[in-house]
Parts: structure tokens; sequence; C-alpha cells
């Protein structure tokens, strides 16, 4: 669980990015989607507003518990969220809802759960770049999945997420970029095969054999990145800041 935790350092930029996009204001009720050991939900709780957190994994909840004081943290599915409709100002979620396998269901419960007027935050990785190669490369190890989900990528394409939230949100678009600075491949192998659940998850099912691959292909990919002493590798992200459209209205 804690592990996840240095993932979520690699990328605390972006989140940060988030964070400042969605504008917490102090007393707000604020949901956190996905929120892993809940690195948004702490930015977002350290600015005064009332916090929950959401994540499907048990032991990442755990953790969070531990990390963050003062924040509801609960077990609970982005595509079936157990709250009441419009009951928060604002939903953030920080590379989260993007490995959900149904795009669609994430959309309608974030709309039910944001007040209207109320506002999302969403930082998802962008198509193309460094992050988008790397789960090729995990995704060549898995079998074939005669149900495959589709690609988290998605949430990356504008056009997309015009698609999935454009009929009840006000939406703009802002890019950034994480610098994911591990010191070796083998570093960014430790951090990711113990603590990044889609690694953790495949590592499972293969042989010592195909383990040995990936650990090999993996710190060969991050060693392609060395600059001098150290590694840099740019990973492009889409910030979607949505307003729900309608009266606004506080909860109560």
């Amino acid at each position: 669980g804690e592990k996840y935790d240095q993932v979520s350092r690699g990328i605390a930029d972006a989140i940060e990015h988030a964070v400042d996009a969605l504008d917490p204001q102090p007393g707000e009720r604020i949901l956190d989607v996905a929120t892993g050991t809940g690195w948004a939900a702490r930015r977002i709780a350290a600015r005064g507003a009332i916090v929950t957190g959401v994540d499907l994994g048990a032991e990442v909840i755990e953790a969070a518990k531990a990390l963050g004081t003062g924040i509801d943290f609960r077990v609970g599915d982005a595509e079936a969220l157990p709250f009441p409709d419009d009951h928060f100002d604002a939903v953030i979620s920080t590379f989260g809802v993007m490995f959900a396998r149904n795009p669609e269901a994430v959309a309608r419960e974030l709309r039910r759960v944001v007040r209207p007027g109320g506002r999302i935050s969403l930082a998802n990785w962008a198509i193309g770049g460094s992050v988008h190669d790397m789960f090729q490369l995990i995704r060549s190890y898995r079998p074939a999945d005669p149900n495959p989900a589709p690609s988290p990528f998605e949430w990356g394409s504008s056009a997309r997420v015009i698609e999935l939230l454009g009929e009840d949100f006000d939406l703009e678009f802002e890019s950034g970029t994480s610098f994911f600075q591990p010191e070796s491949g083998a570093t960014a192998w430790a951090t990711f095969s113990t603590g990044f659940g889609p690694v953790v998850t495949l590592l499972e099912t293969l042989s010592t054999e195909r383990a040995k691959a990936l650990e090999a292909e993996f710190v060969a990919f991050h060693e392609a990145h060395r600059m001098g002493a150290g590694i840099v590798m740019r990973r492009p992200y889409v910030i979607t800041k949505a307003t729900r459209v309608g009266e606004s209205v506080r909860p109560s």
C-alpha cells in the first residue's frame, strides 16, 4: 500500500497542477476518486476543504488512512460511487479514473455526485508520451484478453473527454509535462514492481523467466532516457477542468 506513495511522489508535479486547476476552497466538500494512497486528497485537505477519498484497493486505502488524518478514506468504485446525488462541490481524479473499465459509467457518476455549478479536475496521461509507451511494453506481457478494456489513454484525448462529459460540463483543457527522474532503470523497476498495481498484478501471473524478461525490458526502456548522471523522462499529461452546467446550488 504505502509503496504506491512512491509512485505518487514521481507525479507530484502533475497532481499539484490538477489541484491548482480545481482551486479547492476552505469548507468545500471535495471527493478524490481513485485516491490511491491519498496524495491529492492530502494536498486538498491542506487548503482547508472537507475531503473524502475513495479507491477500489483496500490496501491503498489503509495506507492512505495512515498517511493522512482528518480525511474520510473508504473503499469505493468509480463506476458506482457510494454517495448521494449533487453531494460534492468538486471532484478530482489524478491518473485514476482513466483506469476504470467502463468510461461511460465513470462519466455518469462524476456528473451525478457533483452539484450543478460544481467543478471537476482530472489529470490523465496523454496519448503517445513515454507513459503510453511504458503501458504498451507492460501490455505486451499480458495474455490476450478476450474482453479487452478500452485504452486508459482515451482520457488523454480531449475529443473523447468531450464525448464523455461535454453534455453536462463546460470543459477546458490544459497540458503539462511531469518529469520522472529515477536514479536508474533498476530504481524505476523497484518502484513500479512493488508499488504500481498493473505491474504488481501482472507479475503474479508471469513465469520467473517472463518476469525477468519484463524487468530487463523495463529497465532498458528507462535507461534509454539517461542524460549524463541521471534519467529524465518527460511524461505529457492533460488536465480536464470542468464545471457542471446548471443552476449553482450549495449542498446543504
